[in-house]
């Protein structure tokens, strides 16, 4: 049984999910898979089919309708209902480079339960190179290309207000951390990648 879809299915869902939802957040995905295969690639010892497929399916639960944790919850679900564990991981994991819900950035737009249930399935996830290259690439990936790492985290910043400074330190570190692996920094890696 495959963790998560075939490339060619990835991208199935990801356009079917647009004309659900149109809207910026498909390309955010496609720059985030083309990232996140890029540094694999670099890294060597990384499945860069897996990381571009996971990157693609990252932010899938948006095809339900606009919402902040929302996404989270309904891509999570999502793929666990098409027997993909490993995508459903990435949808939960992306947007909490720490563990805890209490870093993701957002409205809380999800009933108490639904809450509860996704604070207890990321509390006892284990993170692996993926949940961090994909969190990585989402902090690079804007819907028209890759940019630095500050840009993108001052983008939403000025959007929501706030950043907190715990996530803003731990995708510094993960940059760091995987321009180390790779040998080169990321921004050169990830030079000229767009949708």
């Amino acid at each position: 049984m495959r963790e998560y879809p075939t490339r060619l299915e990835a991208e199935r869902l990801l356009q079917e999910s647009e004309q659900m939802n149109p809207g910026p957040w498909g390309d955010h995905c496609r720059v985030v898979a083309k990232c996140a295969e890029a540094i694999a690639k670099a890294c060597g010892d990384l499945d860069s089919e897996k990381a571009y497929v996971l990157g693609l399916m990252h932010d899938i639960g948006r095809r339900f309708g606009y919402g902040h944790l929302k996404h989270v919850y309904d891509g999570w679900r999502f793929m666990l209902e098409l027997g993909y564990p490993a995508a459903a991981k990435i949808c939960l994991t992306h947007s909490c480079c720490i563990p805890t819900l209490e870093v993701y950035i957002g409205r809380a737009d999800i009933a108490p339960e639904q809450y509860q249930e996704l604070a207890k399935a990321l509390s006892a996830t284990e993170y692996d190179e993926y949940d961090q290259l994909i969190q990585l690439c989402d902090a690079i990936g804007m819907a028209d290309g890759a940019t630095d790492i500050l840009t993108r985290m001052n983008d939403v910043k000025s959007r929501y207000g706030q950043y907190p400074q715990a996530k803003w330190d731990k995708n510094l570190e993960l940059k760091d951390w995987f321009s180390e692996k790779a040998g080169r920094p990321i921004e050169e890696i990830t030079a000229g990648i767009r949708p």
